[in-house]
């Protein structure tokens, strides 16, 4: 059982790598810190204060920079190699999952941060056209809550973060059909 509630800890945490990188760096750097989580041995890092200090201060760049149109594309495309990498370092971190080969793990976490990573640089541009670029700042925000709630979930509810993750590739593929989908059948 610890398996199945390691492998959903490690899937919500890269798909919440994949809305946003830091967040659950610093949620998970602070649990493993404080001694509320373990991770795998050779990923203590993660909860080294300086670590944290430095993912916190990118944090705030990005927290305030993913806000602004036009920046918020730039910081994808960098987000891209940053969310899927460290998707693939939460995946591989967590500690109930150790009969799983290390490259596996990392493979997998890549899969899932940058498939989540992939869908929200195609749907922001939807929502700057829809909106003349004002709803970025409410989609980022939606998309940090919603990283922070997946990276507390993996943690403490496993089994509801992966139904999260569910609910989140439903939704995408809802909007890709209403606004992506249309455009293929018109030309």
């Amino acid at each position: 059982m610890e398996l199945f509630s390691g492998l959903f800890s490690a899937l919500g945490l890269s798909g919440a790598a994949g809305l946003n990188a830091y967040i659950p760096l610093l949620v998970v750097g602070a649990l493993s810190h404080l001694g509320v989580m373990h991770l795998a041995h050779s990923y203590d890092v993660i909860a080294n204060p300086y670590f944290m200090l430095v993912v916190g201060i990118f944090a705030a760049l990005d927290f305030v920079g993913d806000k602004i149109p036009g920046l918020d594309h730039t910081i994808h495309l960098l987000g891209g190699v940053l969310n899927t990498a460290a998707g693939a370092v939460l995946f591989a971190s967590q500690s109930g999952i150790a009969d799983i080969p290390a490259p596996l793990k990392l493979a997998l976490g890549l899969v899932v941060a940058g498939g989540i990573h992939a869908t929200r640089t195609a749907i922001r541009p939807v929502a700057t056209a829809t909106t003349a670029g004002l709803g970025n700042p409410v989609v980022s925000a939606a998309e940090d809550a919603s990283s922070l709630t997946l990276s507390v979930l993996a943690v403490f509810a496993p089994i509801l973060a992966v139904l999260g993750l569910a609910g989140f590739g439903v939704v995408a593929y809802r909007m890709y059909a209403r606004f992506g989908g249309g455009r293929r059948r018109a030309l």
